[in-house]
């Protein structure tokens, strides 16, 4: 385990190594490897686990009775997942999918939430960092809601790629989802999505290979991302 690693992701932030390796000990921690397309959380069933992205990348997505799925979010190493679930007990209404082959480690929500009987010094600092990744976490699901209020493609399009661009400080990024992930994300269809993104194209407003992007001219909302 890369101790050196963990104690610089969110989740650790200011333990040190040694710290680190006590609190997965103290948090019973289990790691894990899935292939692309694997399940690492079931949606519908509870976890007394939450779980750390080591390597590769998870999507989180929500289904529906009738087989609909819509995207939530994409993860990368060092980003955590299921805590909320972890720590109510409550059924996951999303799943946690590999989509590339993906290390992660599970950790005890209970153990997190008491101090442990070894009293580590670094036990509070822990719970202080997952209540602050559960805040960082309702900022992105209301910005997620800010890219889907829009009626229109294109007004969806705009709202979430010129919060890419902010979040890159550029005009020119990647964005972690293909075209088939953008459009769930978006809640949109996703030949519309293609016929939105040609017709912006035309129109001189940007530039896109795939997941990349260059935005050319003033989206709507302004130029609030170049500073």
């Amino acid at each position: 385990m890369d101790y050196e690693w963990l104690s610089k992701t969110p989740l650790f932030a200011g333990a040190s190594p040694g710290q680190v390796e006590e609190l997965l000990v103290c948090l019973g921690a289990a790691r894990r490897s899935y292939g692309k397309g694997e399940l690492l959380l079931r949606q519908g069933e509870p976890t007394d686990s939450f779980g750390l992205v080591l390597s590769g990348r998870v999507l989180l997505s929500s289904g529906d009775c009738w087989g609909g799925q819509a995207l939530l979010g994409s993860l990368e190493p060092g980003e955590v997942f299921a805590e909320s679930y972890a720590c109510t007990g409550r059924p996951l209404w999303v799943q946690v999918q590999a989509a590339e082959p993906t290390q992660a480690l599970f950790l005890r929500a209970d153990r997190a939430a008491r101090v442990c009987p070894k009293a580590c010094p670094s036990h509070s600092l822990l719970v202080q960092n997952l209540l602050s990744l559960c805040a960082q976490k309702n900022l992105a699901l209301s910005r997620k809601i800010a890219h889907t209020t829009p009626k229109t493609i294109r007004g969806r399009l705009c709202s979430y790629l010129s919060d890419q661009a902010l979040a890159a400080g550029s005009r020119s990024f990647t964005i972690p989802y293909n075209r088939q992930q953008l459009a769930d994300y978006l809640h949109v269809d996703r030949s519309a999505l293609s016929n939105e993104l040609s017709q912006m194209r035309r129109e001189g407003l940007l530039r896109v290979h795939r997941s990349w992007f260059s935005l050319l001219g003033k989206l709507d909302g302004g130029d609030v991302f170049l500073r």
